[in-house]
């Protein structure tokens, strides 16, 4: 299991390139001088050229590039930021967290409305629950999630008065971001466990459970759903993945301090390392959930951890044999 993992975080170094390159090479010629909105349209060009100079991107592409990857890799840099001057990386480190817990209440509200109501329509099949479940599923995957966001802001926020239009100051400021946010992801995740759950049911081993008279409530959490849980968790893992990368439309509109508006105003501002740092963040995060979902898998289904452990015992008795001849 060890070795499957340190694999996993090898593989991780190429994709970081990947998305490292790609993203410096989409910032490199996006129209724009950097220069221009730091120092104002009426700098001189004497002044912005000295800024250039000392930005250093007055060199090539591939010097600007390898210049970013050594700085990572040999001191953890990712650059200062254009606008004041900070490091890239306390902005990350300050952001992140408000980021990453809107993402952990996103994943909550998905997972609690999802996988229940996903559970509760697949035992009861073509019924009139079931079907509005799957109405539930189909306008919360239809709907757009800047527009229901506004409708909560309009009907709690500014009617009732129940929670704050905006700002990040407690736990009453993330409800109306997180349910906007969760119960889109919630309608496709009650759609894969209303799937998942109804091909359990008609296996040979839930009859035999029935037939030996064990409840329905015991035959759904020991049977139904302990084998209905690897599409799901992959789908949970995937929603918290896209969480983190779509919370930027709700910081946005909640007008919350977080990752994503970081992000959003350093495109606007042209602040070319605020942006590739926090790109470069969310992509390493997004494996990092992956890796997780993955080891979930040899917790939750025995068969996959003894197949890693299978592999891992025929590579070492190949090894042993090596030595020996």
């Amino acid at each position: 299991m060890w070795r499957y993992i340190a694999k996993r975080l090898l593989s991780m170094i190429p994709v970081l390139i990947g998305v490292s390159f790609i993203i410096f090479t989409l910032l490199y010629f996006t129209p724009g001088d950097p220069a221009s909105m730091v120092l104002g349209e009426q700098a001189s060009e004497e002044a912005k050229n000295e800024w250039r100079e000392e930005y250093g991107l007055n060199d090539s592409f591939w010097t600007q590039y390898f210049r970013y990857i050594k700085d990572i890799v040999t001191k953890g840099d990712f650059g200062d930021s254009y606008r004041n001057g900070r490091s890239v990386t306390s902005s990350l480190i300050d952001r992140f967290p408000t980021t990453f817990l809107l993402a952990v209440c996103t994943c909550v509200v998905a997972m609690l409305v999802g996988v229940v109501l996903g559970i509760v329509a697949a035992n009861h099949q073509n019924s009139w629950i079931d079907a509005i479940a799957r109405v539930f599923g189909m306008i919360g995957i239809s709907m757009p999630m800047f527009w229901f966001a506004l409708l909560l802001i309009m009907f709690f926020a500014v009617k009732l008065q129940w929670f704050p239009v905006s700002g990040f100051y407690g736990p009453r400021y993330v409800v109306l971001p997180a349910i906007a946010l969760g119960l889109t992801h919630a309608a496709s995740l009650m759609r894969i466990t209303r799937s998942s759950v109804l091909d359990c049911i008609r296996q040979d081993y839930v009859r035999t459970a029935r037939a030996k008279g064990q409840t329905e409530g015991v035959i759904t959490r020991h049977h139904i759903l302990r084998n209905a849980l690897i599409p799901i968790v992959t789908a949970a893992g995937t929603s918290f993945g896209i969480a983190l990368g779509g919370a930027m439309i709700m910081e946005q509109i909640f007008a919350i301090p977080g990752l994503g508006r970081l992000m959003v105003d350093g495109i606007n501002q042209r602040d070319y390392p605020i942006v590739r740092g926090a790109v470069m963040l969310l992509a390493l995060s997004f494996s990092l959930v992956n890796l997780a979902v993955d080891m979930l898998y040899a917790y939750i289904d025995p068969r996959i951890k003894a197949q890693y452990q299978g592999a891992s015992r025929k590579k070492q008795k190949t090894e042993a044999e090596e030595v020996q001849a």
